[in-house]
């Protein structure tokens, strides 16, 4: 009897054991390429392609970093002749920026535009509200180069190219589909008898929406807001087509580190990792948001009960 107790003991350690290896190893998997761009991006040349590859022992340089944030001007102001500002065409922080406010401007406007249009899908009943919403989605479904090319025109006629509001227009309208069904389908899990319990007590319907509603929703907010804002942040063919000399984004840009001459690699990788802060600020300012958003979504509804 005890013998029998001890191999299942035995067993459920073994278990628990097996659980937590596979869970490293698959984190493993998951953050070695991580790990591996941004060795790449403070690596030397010959570092970058030695054979076995050196995934620790290497002479680290912040060289890409300087060439690429333009931190060079500061360091080497008595030596211009040497050092190249910012890496020459390798300066890379306006367009970093360029990024972060195109990226930002077109989730707020998108998710502005479609907190409001799903709320109002959401409580206003309609007729053929079905087929409307089926042809929401099926405007996600076109492919982005067959906006792209009338859009081009539309941009060049009244003289949005090359300007930041064309670039989060055209951003905005690309996520709103998809922002108004996922905001949809949160309104529609809260209960109407909140909205009409209010509105029965003298509330106005901006109050319900603006103290009651938006509150409950918040973290379907912020799980289509991160959606949003990950999409305009990679976006690449409509900002490759509308802009011509002055405004590109990081995945535009990045192509400009392939040369006639070869690929700076070490330049690319810096600005890679670099590009991956702004979001992963972005995704943690909207955590606790996104906890709760993941379980409204696994708890069920009173419907379902």
């Amino acid at each position: 009897m005890h013998l029998f107790i001890l191999q299942r003991l035995n067993g459920k350690e073994l278990n628990k054991v097996f659980k937590q290896v596979l869970g490293w190893l698959i984190a493993a998997i998951f953050f070695f390429p991580i790990y591996f761009w941004i060795t790449v991006s403070i690596k030397k040349d010959k570092d970058i392609f030695a054979l076995p590859p050196k995934l620790f022992d290497f002479e680290v340089s912040f060289s890409a970093y300087e060439e690429v944030f333009g931190i060079s001007r500061f360091l080497y102001v008595e030596d211009m002749g040497a050092v190249r500002p910012g890496g020459g065409d390798f300066y890379m922080m306006p367009n970093l920026v360029d990024s972060i406010i195109i990226a930002l401007g077109s989730t707020g406007l998108a998710m502005l535009i479609s907190i409001l249009a799903a709320y109002s899908l959401s409580r206003i009943p309609i007729r053929g509200q079905q087929h409307f919403m089926g042809w929401i989605l099926s405007t996600r479904m076109m492919p982005p180069v067959a906006v792209a090319i009338p859009m081009f025109f539309i941009y060049k006629n009244i003289g949005l190219m090359d300007t930041h509001l064309g670039i989060i227009i055209i951003h905005a309208l690309m996520n709103l589909p998809l922002a108004v069904l996922l905001m949809k389908s949160f309104f529609d899990d809260i209960p109407k008898d909140i909205d009409e319990a209010a509105l029965l007590d003298g509330a106005t319907r901006f109050f319900v929406f603006w103290r009651l509603i938006v509150p409950l929703a918040i973290g379907g907010i912020a799980a289509t807001a991160v959606l949003c804002f990950i999409f305009s942040w990679t976006e690449f063919i409509f900002v490759l087509m509308l802009t011509q000399t002055g405004l590109k984004t990081i995945p535009v840009v990045s192509t400009s580190f392939v040369t006639s001459t070869g690929t700076a690699w070490d330049n690319m990788a810096a600005l890679g990792t670099a590009a991956i802060i702004p979001a992963f600020i972005f995704i943690l300012l909207v955590q606790r948001h996104l906890a709760v958003s993941y379980t409204h979504l696994t708890l069920p509804t009173n419907r379902e009960v």
